[in-house]
């Protein structure tokens, strides 16, 4: 769909909907960093994201990581070691995201190139 393809107001506004609905689940400043992290990782212990996701507290990571697996984002796996160990992946319905963060990082990539050229 293009940005000069004429659609009806109520389609719009379908589409204006789901979009905020996305964005509802997704919000915040965290969210996409750690589904992006385990989208390239696969599967990731806490500290593993902690490391990855620069910034991240250890409460905040811990909230975040409820939510996507309260909105079945990740599954969580406590392992059979010694030690308490957790493991986090993406569910097969958070990797339906893929084309969302390929997008996200192709933007970025070309966002970065723009202001670095001005």
């Amino acid at each position: 769909m293009s940005g000069n393809l004429e659609i009806t107001h109520e389609e719009c506004t379908k589409h204006l909907r789901a979009v905020q609905d996305a964005m509802y689940v997704l919000n915040g400043k965290w969210k996409i960093p750690i589904i992006t992290t385990l989208f390239f990782h696969t599967k990731r212990r806490f500290s593993d994201i902690r490391n990855d996701v620069k910034g991240i507290s250890h409460k905040m990571l811990s909230k975040e990581l409820k939510e996507l697996e309260t909105n079945k984002f990740i599954k969580r796996t406590v392992l059979n070691t010694k030690s308490l160990a957790v493991e986090y992946e993406l569910t097969t319905y958070g990797r339906k995201l893929e084309t969302v963060i390929m997008d996200l990082a192709r933007f970025g990539i070309e966002h970065r190139k723009e202001i670095v050229k001005s």
